[in-house]
């Protein structure tokens, strides 16, 4: 079957699969604390079953790496048995997981015995009051740095950790999180803060620009840059020259990369998305669950990212963005 493209000739080939929208966090970039959440009822989220039929159905298209998130997906008592069903069934270049770690010490190893092969771990501080800040004063700075040692010790490798930097928050935090891992020969990406949702209240002079904190690594550490891994690749990497491990510079607003963009997006719903700052999602869970075969919703993909547009960055980056309520992220996963 002949993978598919948009129109602007992207194809299809990274999938990012929301099992669950209920977080234990409150990180203030994707779920603010004063907000009153309404998650999903459990019949309203997809299945195992489900998960593994669509999964079948994406990696059909064209899809060849997926990446598990929530909400946080450890939170998703079947998660081990999603994770043997996959690898026992899909033939995958990449098979990740996202998570605040908050509860990986004790998972680390299942995940890992059911075919998980990597993991990325969400770490916006390392300074105990600026991580309790950013979490939404929820979770145990202590808990997520064992448990990204207890990654490290099963070999859910490579191992990166995610920032998201904002501006007179966690930017002290640059050298502090680059050092922790040099220390461990990790990968640490720092991310611009960007206006996914509609609660975070996002400001662009709240930004630290991706080449702002490249200055200040390089005040302290020799890198090399890195050659794109695949295309698609959102990160511009860099390797410690002394040592395994590097950091990773993520600049959806500064550089908008929408024109490489191969990502789709499904929801604990089953509704499928386009974009991280897409409105609306198409609802393909009632089809399944009305009877629609395989073939169906097969179709009803091949019409949604054969009709795709969206450059939602770049229209930003020149100011032609139309305000617009868009998903939040903990629906999709960022």
């Amino acid at each position: 079957m002949p993978k598919l493209a948009d129109k602007l000739n992207r194809p299809l080939l990274d999938l990012r699969l929301s099992l669950i929208d209920i977080c234990n966090f409150r990180c203030t970039y994707c779920m603010p604390a004063e907000y009153d959440y309404k998650f999903l009822k459990d019949r309203d989220r997809m299945t195992h079953e489900e998960i593994i039929r669509l999964i079948n159905i994406f990696t059909e298209l064209g899809a060849e790496r997926i990446r598990l998130t929530g909400g946080e997906p450890l939170l998703r008592p079947d998660l081990p048995a999603i994770i043997q069903e996959i690898t026992d069934e899909v033939d995958l270049k990449d098979l990740a997981l996202t998570t605040n770690a908050q509860l990986l010490e004790k998972h680390a190893q299942e995940l890992k015995d059911a075919g998980l092969r990597r993991v990325t771990v969400s770490l916006d501080a390392l300074d105990p009051q600026i991580f309790l800040q950013m979490s939404g004063r929820r979770g145990s700075l202590n808990s997520v740095i064992k448990g990204i040692d207890k990654a490290l010790e099963v070999g859910l490798t490579p191992l990166k950790l995610n920032c998201v930097l904002e501006k007179g928050v966690n930017d002290s935090q640059i050298l502090p999180l680059a050092r922790f891992a040099h220390e461990r020969g990790i990968i640490v990406r720092f991310i611009e803060f960007m206006d996914v949702g509609n609660k975070n209240q996002w400001l662009l002079d709240r930004v630290v620009p991706s080449k702002e904190v490249l200055e200040v690594l390089k005040s302290e550490f020799e890198l090399e840059a890195l050659d794109s891994a695949f295309y698609g690749e959102v990160a511009n990497h860099y390797n410690f020259k002394d040592r395994d491990g590097g950091v990773g510079l993520i600049s959806s607003v500064t550089q908008p990369f929408c024109s490489s963009c191969t990502r789709g997006r499904l929801s604990a719903a089953g509704h499928f998305y386009t974009c991280l700052f897409a409105g609306e999602g198409v609802d393909l869970l009632t089809p399944m669950r009305n009877g629609a075969d395989d073939d169906a919703v097969r179709q009803l993909i091949i019409d949604i990212w054969n009709n795709r547009t969206d450059r939602y960055s770049e229209e930003r980056a020149v100011g032609s963005d139309k305000k617009r309520k868009k998903v939040e992220m903990f629906h999709i996963g960022g």
